[in-house]
């Protein structure tokens, strides 16, 4: 319920009635009636007073209890927004509205409430409607951000990866929230409800359930949480208890309790209890400082226990409630607001420290889809700054989102009272799958045969490093973090390095990519492909360098390598003018690869002319099947083919190969 700390929102209720005791004297009505109400409000019994206002509401139907009635409306309404009705709270406000009630909060109030129930345009117009009174409201300002991004990412269905859903087996049919794991072992988990079986039979008279206990759940034998019980030990009461925090062993809870006297008002204060196998001992009051009237709640231990963060309004702080922490461990003079990058003139609640420079809490000062929303606050290396964004949706929505805990990787769970039209808040489980991003692939030989015991190596600017064999088929699979830049390699005995650098997608979506590695044998020639000349001549055309490029790349991967480059023709024309004519070509390739750079004395050429024909491969016979595997494509055996097949081996025939010469260069 909101506002309240009867548990959930430390309910502050003597900072609510100190802000409502202007409204509360604005009223000029004698009924004993209105009296009443005004009383049960004042005392921050707020479902009994909405009751009494609708009451009265419905009594005032004279033109001249006009103005009588838009006051009454707007005090319904702040009980209704005191309870988290907001569908009830946004047709009060207009309707004070409507009866020209002489207060622009009217107009933020509804704004609020308006969010609250997802109208983002309605809202967005209320907003506006206020700021032409007080333009310079940064509560206001925020507010009306905070609607129309909602609006442009509903309209642009602008949601996360994130899977939300709701608990059903910690849920009653009351209000249940905030809930904590106990340990690092994430198989208990602590949760504040009002379910009908909690401690005591008197119901709140501010929000009409019973008061609040502690309850848990933990995992069987086979991980499956079991239905939840109360807590035992003397920790619950027929007070209200809730929003608890641990230790990191465990052994210490930190909880809010609601101390409520009958001559004073309610108010939050935070309180500790011992663990003793399963039991909780009574709580005992944790002194943070000497002040009675502000309220403090929502505890929150740093994991190396030094730091006790929590939620309070009293003075010092940004505007209404604000996160502080304390040193548990030198408490004297060691109060510190956590400042206004955290604080607003909102309200800033149910702080959670993932790591001592991790935080999340909730807050409806900063811009948010709705009510509260959850933020996320990191702390940067300096230790002097924190960075705040907003959790996306649907971890936040229009309603009331607070209370996270995280258990293994990006899960865990919240509380929110999304959906429920009586303000209820529920326990809901999130989890942000983890991206599938991988990169497969195989590594083959120059004829498509998988490379044995291939051993492929992966380093991304993220520090990351992997190493994998590929299969048997020359397979092969990695994951990968999105946004990385990465330098593969893949390499084997026999056979030349290749080297391959890519950058996987920085989009928050799966993707997979694939690579192929084709290895050059040590041992045998190897043809470069698409190395083209014009006819009859050695000049190197245009298109032939991007090979070249990758050749000398190849070397540039493989520095202990030296190399014959070779040159082959066809059949026609005199041996002497075919070894002539390939052997300058071979050397024109040779004088391209040192003008980009690869060291001359790794580089020997020859040209062969038409002395080595082709032997036709795997990879050719698939390419060309009439030409059956292993068959040397000599003058003899052309003569017998057809024309057309003829001219298709002089083609094989021409070609430009290196073979390694040398695997020991510049090593010794």
């Amino acid at each position: 319920m909101r506002n309240r700390f009867d548990t959930r929102r430390l309910g502050y209720v003597t900072l609510v009635m100190a802000l409502m005791s202007v409204i509360v004297g604005a009223g000029g009505c004698k009924s004993v009636k209105l009296s009443d109400a005004d009383a049960q409000f004042n005392r921050g019994e707020y479902n009994d007073a909405s009751k009494t206002y609708r009451k009265i509401y419905n009594r005032l139907t004279k033109r001249e209890e006009r103005p009588l009635r838009g006051e009454v409306a707007y005090k319904m309404a702040t009980c209704y927004r005191m309870l988290n009705q907001s569908s009830r709270a946004s047709a009060a406000y207009q309707n004070a509205i409507r009866y020209e009630y002489p207060d622009s909060m009217a107009y933020y109030w509804l704004g609020r409430s308006l969010q609250m129930e997802g109208k983002y345009a309605a809202a967005a117009t209320a907003y506006r409607t206020f700021l032409e009174w007080q333009p310079d409201n940064l509560l206001a300002k925020e507010g009306l951000k905070g609607a129309l991004r909602a609006e442009t990412d509903r309209k642009n269905k602008n949601t996360s990866r994130y899977i939300v859903k709701n608990v059903k087996l910690f849920n009653s049919r009351r209000a249940d929230f905030a809930p904590m794991y106990l340990d690092k072992n994430f198989d208990q988990i602590y949760f504040t409800t009002t379910n009908e079986k909690v401690t005591g039979t008197n119901k709140s008279e501010i929000t009409g359930m019973k008061k609040s206990d502690i309850w848990y759940s933990k995992k069987n034998e086979r991980g499956e949480w079991q239905r939840p019980e109360p807590v035992e030990g003397e920790l619950n009461s027929d007070m209200d208890e809730g929003i608890v925090s641990f230790s990191a062993n465990g052994q210490t809870m930190y909880l809010t309790m609601a101390r409520r006297a009958p001559d004073a008002p309610t108010t939050v204060e935070i309180y500790t209890s011992q663990r003793s196998d399963a039991s909780w001992s009574k709580p005992v009051k944790l002194d943070i400082i000497s002040d009675t009237i502000s309220a403090m709640g929502h505890p929150a231990v740093s994991p190396d226990g030094t730091y006790l963060y929590f939620a309070s309004d009293m003075p010092g702080g940004y505007g209404g409630k604000d996160i502080w922490r304390i040193n548990l461990k030198e408490r004297a003079g060691s109060l510190e607001n956590m400042g206004p990058q955290i604080n607003t003139p909102g309200d800033e609640m149910f702080p959670y420290m993932r790591t001592d420079s991790l935080m999340y809490f909730s807050s409806d000062g900063h811009p948010g889809l709705g009510g509260l929303d959850i933020f996320k606050a990191r702390l940067n290396s300096t230790g002097k700054f924190w960075s705040v964004e907003e959790m996306p949706a649907p971890v936040n929505s229009a309603g009331d989102d607070f209370g996270i805990t995280f258990g293994e990787g990006e899960s865990g769970f919240f509380s929110s009272n999304r959906g429920d039209g009586r303000g209820y808040d529920h326990i809901y489980s999130f989890e942000l799958p983890e991206l599938k991003i991988t990169i497969s692939g195989w590594v083959v030989d120059k004829d498509d045969e998988p490379v044995p015991n291939a051993v492929i190596r992966i380093v991304g600017d993220d520090g990351s490093n992997q190493k994998e064999i590929a299969r048997d088929d020359g397979s092969f699979k990695f994951n990968l973090q999105r946004g990385v830049k990465y330098v593969m390699l893949a390499g084997a005995q026999g056979y030349l390095n290749v080297k391959q650098e890519f950058e996987s997608d920085s989009e928050e979506a799966d993707a997979e990519y694939g690579v192929d590695f084709v290895l050059a044998a040590v041992n045998k020639p190897q043809v470069v492909e698409n190395i083209f000349y014009d006819y009859d001549k050695a000049t190197l055309r245009p298109e032939s360098k991007a090979a070249l490029d990758e050749m000398a790349q190849m070397l540039a991967d493989n520095p202990n390598v030296t190399i014959e480059m070779a040159s082959h023709t066809d059949r026609h024309g005199s041996d002497k003018y075919n070894e002539g004519l390939s052997d300058r070509r071979a050397k024109s390739v040779v004088d391209y690869l040192i003008s980009i750079g690869v060291d001359p004395n790794r580089l020997t050429w020859k040209g062969y002319g038409e002395s080595r024909p082709k032997k036709v491969t795997k990879r050719i016979n698939k390419e060309f099947p009439q030409f059956e595997e292993g068959t040397e494509l000599t003058e003899e055996y052309i003569l017998t083919l057809d024309p057309e097949q003829q001219a298709i081996a002089d083609q094989i025939n021409r070609r430009t190969e290196f073979e390694v010469t040398s695997t020991t260069y510049d090593m010794y």
